[in-house]
């Protein structure tokens, strides 16, 4: 099971999308129904979906007259949807659209909807050949042919600033649930799609706490951190009470070269978490030895965190997080690049990104 795509509704699909070209994706695909716009953007095989409504009635209008603007659909591609949908039935989750098949000169696709924890629904889908992106195109509000294939266009030394970014996938997705959720969450995944738990913890500082569940699936590359509240003031608590409910907080995006990735967009405008000098100066108490191409000043430069495991110190994960992107700070990006096959989420850089969204909660009023 990998992730396939993100579905997003949004106040204005065709603002949104000039925003993701801003920063260098492309836009594929475009068109209506009678309520709703749909535009698709990609970034190597990162494949974004955007639609806003076009009438106060409707799927998308209903979502946005009690959420803000965010992740509604998380979409895995699979081997055998009936499979999967048959094994969801009996661990009676809901079906939201039953399996369906369609054929083109591509190839066919099957496919089939459940819904997923709180609001979020999953799409899932299985193909065979090159098939379009999107089951039933017409019924998205899309009018041209998706073709999932894309270039894995890679940024190198030369890279212009108005040229794609080239992530090489989406590495995680994080979802928040309501305080007490956490382990029934975990239990939902585990036994509708067969996602195993990875690793637990907990972060806590003198002003707010979270817990968090880590499910990855043992077939595929889909992995899913489950957050919950600890406290009340904590940030999951804050994105609970703006979302009104559990929802995605945030998409993880590799890059094989993520310094150029932040310096490219920050260029085009994009703003992130700050992190404070007191971080790199007790980074360097615990590792000495950076990659070749790395060294202190350019990750402070361009506001890296760093992590490792102690076992193999050659395995080193590179992250860094934007601003809020829509007009309630409930989602954002992380980007993220593994050194050595490394593995995890960097959570030794947890308590440093929990902090860094503290100070942003506190300039925003909602933490003390």
């Amino acid at each position: 099971m990998d992730i396939d795509h993100v579905h997003f509704y949004v106040k204005d699909a065709k603002r949104s999308r000039d925003w993701f070209v801003n920063l260098g994706f492309q836009p594929i695909a475009s068109g209506q129904s009678k309520s709703t716009r749909t535009e698709i953007v990609n970034s190597g095989s990162v494949y974004f979906v955007l639609s806003s409504p076009l009438t106060d009635s409707g799927p998308v209008a209903e979502y946005l007259q009690t959420h803000p603007s965010g992740v509604t659909d998380l979409a895995f591609r699979v081997g055998d949807v009936q499979a999967i949908v048959t094994q969801a039935v009996n661990a009676q989750a809901k079906i939201l659209q039953p399996v369906q098949a369609e054929t083109r000169a591509q190839g066919s696709l099957k496919w089939g909807k459940i819904l997923g924890w709180g609001a979020l629904g999953h799409t899932l889908l299985e193909r065979c050949g090159t098939t379009p992106l999107l089951p039933l195109a017409t019924e998205w509000g899309v009018d041209s042919p998706l073709v999932c294939e894309s270039s894995q266009a890679q940024p190198d030394a030369g890279i212009p600033a108005n040229t794609p970014i080239g992530f090489s996938g989406i590495d995680h997705v994080v979802l928040n649930v309501a305080a007490g959720d956490l382990s029934q969450a975990a239990d939902w995944y585990e036994a509708v799609l067969r996602f195993q738990p990875s690793r637990s913890f907990e972060i806590q500082t003198t002003r707010s706490a979270l817990r968090s569940k880590v499910m990855v699936h043992p077939d595929g590359s889909a992995q899913l951190p489950l957050n919950e509240p600890a406290s009340p003031g904590s940030q999951i608590q804050e994105f609970l009470d703006l979302n009104c409910g559990s929802g995605i907080q945030h998409v993880a995006l590799h890059t094989t070269d993520i310094i150029r990735a932040i310096a490219n967009l920050r260029q085009r405008g994009l703003s992130f978490l700050n992190v404070p000098a007191s971080y790199y100066r007790q980074l360097q108490q615990r590792c000495h030895a950076l990659p070749q191409k790395l060294n202190w000043q350019v990750l402070q430069t361009h506001q890296v965190l760093l992590d490792w495991q102690d076992q193999s110190p050659q395995a080193i994960l590179l992250q860094t997080f934007t601003q809020p992107v829509f007009e309630q700070p409930t989602f954002f990006f992380e980007l993220i690049q593994r050194y050595s096959q490394a593995q995890g989420f960097g959570e030794g850089n947890f308590l440093a990104l929990f902090e860094a969204i503290e100070r942003e909660q506190i300039k925003r009023g909602s933490l003390a």
